[in-house]
Parts: structure tokens; sequence; C-alpha cells
């Protein structure tokens, strides 16, 4: 990466010039202004607030130390007020960084396996006996988007969906199967009628609350092992999960692990055991919590006082088992923003249980999809099924196709319409950061054009119907000196950035930044193809244009797939 190389830089020029300060990592930004250079750096401004010296004469003496490290990198180095460093490189860096694009292809961006660094991301994680509404979107694509930039950046990484197949809600569903359920109409249509059961408890309990007593007691049969219970529950997840299989087979998602909350049932009673014994938990109230040190959270429930275990020591169980299964060097939960609470009462928990560092874990707490008039409640029927809005962006995007395309086949006509659908529908979530509440809208949900998938996606078709044209696949020993147009400098730059951006991405856990810095490569793609001639230059410089657009396709294609969106050869 250019920027590392640049970091590696000024961390040399720094230690040797200043080496009594301890420096932390060094930070270059690519500066908005043009003129501002390549790269950026405010290190200067950081050293004289630690040795109480002139930022402008650091920087200067900076300067002249990294040139005489490094001469032939740079055009120059400009020293701006109140203390930046402004990094103009020559324009053979970025030549040289476009012959690795053509070179590495698919692999560029890519950096060589972490020995020993395995990452989890615990993601998805729907519950079962419900359907699979818009509101799962987000942990799904977020999730698998992350998998994806870690496995690039050289991590061994597990994908776990963590199926919400137990609880509570598990004895009310049971209950309410056994009372109102017509085992014919359920078979027929398992997932709608379970949700129409499940919404219609809450209905009843609202007027009747003694239900909710009901629920539980199936639910404490359910955890005894009650024949009757386990076989209904079972029936339940059965049909839940081929629904699922669907779902997951149209979204392209591949998680490597499946473990419902049932499966660390079994170990819930060893864990409330240790914790008691490490006097980590106490009884309160005929329940078992967990303090916190000055009472900095509230107390974390392990066990109610009717005996019934709960989600959150199931979370522990799975914690203390992936931390033995896979020794993790990360673990990163992908849900919603509602679980924030939860989430650093189990971290800190597992602290004080001695099991890992709070540091070892991160939750991705993303925004929640919203109805204009609020939050989805599934025990209210008020949620947007998933395969309802797929199938909607699928028949939408096929009008856009038969428009652009009239004369494909059928066959073409259906892929390219799935592919487009589900693009559009990824890429107008993964756009924008994990922390954004989004208001479900199907107008800018489907919007087809400007900021989209799609418009990525016909940016790489026609990076290929050019080459097609020019019956060029692939191009070796171009003379790409020949590029000197400002057009092509800010395209070559714009390619430059792709590792680092994935290297950001991840240290953020924000996919947001590929798809924005997609977004801007592609503008500057359609400025230079739409103002310079490809096809009609000649000679050597026809062929560099050429490389230009070959490694543009190249680095949107790599891009949209770290963001599980698929590119196509025409649209």
């Amino acid at each position: 990466m250019i920027a590392e190389k640049i970091q590696n830089l000024i961390e040399k020029a720094a230690k040797k010039t200043f080496p009594q300060i301890q420096l932390a990592e060094i930070q270059t930004e690519v500066p908005e202004e043009k003129s501002h250079g390549h790269y950026t750096t405010n290190l200067s401004m950081i050293l004289a607030k630690k040795i109480g010296q002139n930022p402008l004469e650091i920087a200067e003496t900076l300067k002249k130390e990294i040139l005489k490290i490094e001469p032939g990198l740079f055009e120059k180095i400009e020293v701006l007020s109140p203390g930046f460093l402004n990094f103009f490189l020559k324009k053979e860096v970025f030549i040289s960084e476009l012959r690795k694009i053509l070179a590495e292809k698919e692999k560029y961006g890519s950096k060589k396996k972490k020995e020993g660094k395995t990452i989890i991301i615990d993601y998805s994680s729907p519950n079962i006996a419900k359907p699979f509404g818009i509101g799962h979107l987000r942990s799904t694509i977020i999730g698998q988007a992350l998998a994806n930039i870690y496995r690039v950046l050289g991590f061994r990484v597990v994908g776990d969906n963590h199926l919400g197949d137990w609880g509570t809600q598990f004895g009310k569903l049971i209950f309410a199967i056994k009372e109102w359920g017509n085992p014919k109409e359920v078979a027929k249509n398992p997932i709608k009628e379970l949700n129409n059961l499940y919404v219609k408890f809450h209905r009843e309990a609202e007027k009747k609350p003694e239900l909710e007593e009901k629920g539980r007691q199936w639910f404490k049969k359910l955890e005894a092992g009650d024949e009757e219970a386990k076989k209904i529950w079972q029936k339940c997840v059965k049909w839940t999960l081929e629904e699922f299989e669907r779902i997951y087979k149209l979204l392209e998602i591949k998680i490597d692990l499946a473990l419902g909350e049932s499966f660390y049932q079994p170990m819930v009673k060893e864990i409330i055991t240790e914790a008691l014994k490490k006097k980590v938990a106490k009884e309160s109230q005929g329940a078992i919590i967990i303090s916190f040190p000055k009472d900095a959270l509230p107390p974390f429930m392990i066990k109610k006082s009717d005996g019934a275990t709960l989600y959150s020591t199931r979370d522990l169980a799975t914690i203390k088992y992936r931390l033995k299964r896979f020794k993790p060097f990360k673990v990163i939960y992908e849900v919603g923003a509602d679980q924030t609470l939860h989430f650093k009462q189990l971290f800190w928990a597992v602290e004080l249980l001695g099991w890992a560092k709070r540091e070892k874990f991160f939750h991705v707490a993303h925004g929640l999809m919203r109805l204009e008039s609020g939050k989805m409640k599934t025990r209210k029927g008020e949620t947007i099924l998933l395969e309802d809005v797929l199938k909607e962006v699928i028949n939408r995007a096929r009008k856009i196709v038969e428009v652009k395309n009239p004369n494909l086949n059928q066959k073409e006509k259906e892929r390219i319409s799935q592919v487009v659908g589900i693009g559009a529908i990824k890429y107008s979530d993964l756009s924008q950061h994990y922390s954004k509440d989004i208001i479900f809208d199907w107008g800018k949900i489907l919007n087809l054009e400007g900021n989209s998938g799609p418009y990525l996606q016909y940016a790489f078709a026609r990076s290929r119907g050019i080459l097609k044209k020019a019956r060029i696949k692939e191009l070796k020993n171009v003379q790409l000196s020949d590029l000197k147009d400002e057009r092509e400098l800010a395209l070559l730059r714009s390619l430059s950035w792709f590792p680092e951006v994935i290297e950001k991405a991840g240290k953020t856990y924000s996919p947001n930044l590929i798809a924005n810095f997609l977004f801007k490569l592609t503008k500057n793609f359609n400025v230079f193809y739409e103002s310079l001639p490809v096809l009609k230059a000649k000679g050597e410089l026809k062929k560099a244009r050429l490389a230009l657009v070959l490694a543009t396709g190249q680095v949107i294609k790599n891009g949209l797939s770290l963001l599980g969106i698929k590119t196509l050869e025409k649209i």
C-alpha cells in the first residue's frame, strides 16, 4: 500500500529526529483539496504538543529527513500552516500500482494470511418460527461483507449464524399452536401460520394477561425435556430453516456455522455454577445476577427466579465455547443497536469471569430498519417480509433490463434482473454507515440510478464492452508513461487507494467505506471515458487507456465482490 509506505517513511524520520518521543500509529489521509497533495499528515502538530516546539519547524525537519531516506518517491513535499506535511507523489508510483492491478487481478487488495489470527463474526441470527423480515437484512449483509473484508485482509474468518431457537417465546408459540393451531393449515404454510399464531398470542394476552404465565410454563416444560413440547419445537425449527435457506440462497449468503441457542443450553448450568463459585454472580430475590463494579451497568440476570435461564446465560455459554474451540483474535457481533446494553454487560461479565478481556469483543451496532410509523414489531404483525421485498426489487429491475436490452432471451433477462435487483438492495444498505437508522422506503431502496449498485454494475459492464470492442482481454508490456491527461491521472490515483480503503473498512467495521470508494472511482471512470477517446486513440496511448479501463473494471469487480454484489458482462 502506498499509504503504508509513506507512514513507514514518516516513522523512520520521526524516530531519527525525535528519538525521545514515543510514537503512536502514524496516520495519513487523502486530502479533500487536490492542491494539498496526494497524502497528508498532521504528525508535526502532535509532536509539537509533546515537545513544545513550533509545528512548522518540526514539519520542515521531518521533510528533510524523509527526502534523505527516499528521494525518488516524491515530486515534492510541502509544509503547510499550521504544520501539515503534504506529499506529492511521482506519476511512476501510481503507474506501478496500475501494473500491480493488471498482474494481481482478483487478488488485488488482498493481504498475506495472518497466522493464528481468527475472527469470529456473529451475524444474521434470525429467530426460529418467525418470517425472515426486512429488519433481518442489515445484520445478514453487513455481517457477510465484514466476513469478506477480513478474509481479504488475511484473517481466518468463522461466520456464525447464532439462531434464536430457544427462549420463552417458544413456550408462547407452543401454547398458541395447541390452543388455536390448525395442523393442516400450519403444515401447508408453516411460517405464515406460525407467525399468525405468535401475533394472536400477544393480542389475546393483552386481554388475558394470565396467558403469559401459560407461555412460561410451556417453555419450562421444553427446558425440562417434555416430549410433546420438544416435538412441536423441532417441527418449528425444521420448517423455519427450510425458509431461511431459500432466502440465503437468493441473497448468496454463505455462513460457515449455524448453531442455535439450544446448542448451548446444556452448558448453562455449568456457567451459572462457575459464576457463583467465582463470586462473580450472586442470588437476588430468587434470581441469579452478575453485578458490575460501582454499579456502572445494571445487573446482568443469568437465571430467573422461576429457575428458567435467559439468552444472556446462553450468550455466556456461546462465548466460552467459541473461546475454547476457535481461540479467536477477535469476536464481532453484528447485531442491532437496541442490544447495546446487553453486549456491554455480556463483554464485561466475560472479563469478570476471567475468560478474556473486553477488548477482544466488538458490537457492530447497526441502526434499525424502521417503518415510517416506527420500529417493526413481529408480535404485532408489522414485519415487511424480506422475500416479498426481494421479489419486488427483482421485478422492478426486470423492467429496466427490458428497456435496455429487449433482445435478450428470457433466461438472460431473469438472471440479469436477479443480479441487478439483489445488488440494488444490498448496496442501498451497505453504502450507509452501519450505525445509521434506515427508514424503509421503496423509492430509495429501488432507486436504480445515481449512487446505487446498478450504477456500479453498469460501469463494470461498460468497461467490459469497451475491451470486447477492442478485442483485448489482457495487456502486457504497455507503455503507460503516455498517461498524462489530468482525467487519466485522477483515475489512476483513485485506483491506487483501493487496498487502503479495505484496510480502513476492516479497522472501523465499515463496509460503507468500500461502497463510497467505488462510487467515487466510477464517477472518475465515467469522466475519463466520456471525455477522452479510448478505442479511437492511437498506438501506445490506446493501449495505455485500455489498461486503465481493464484495471478500473477489475477494481470495481473486486470491491463489489467484498460487498457481496455480483458483476455482469452486460446489462
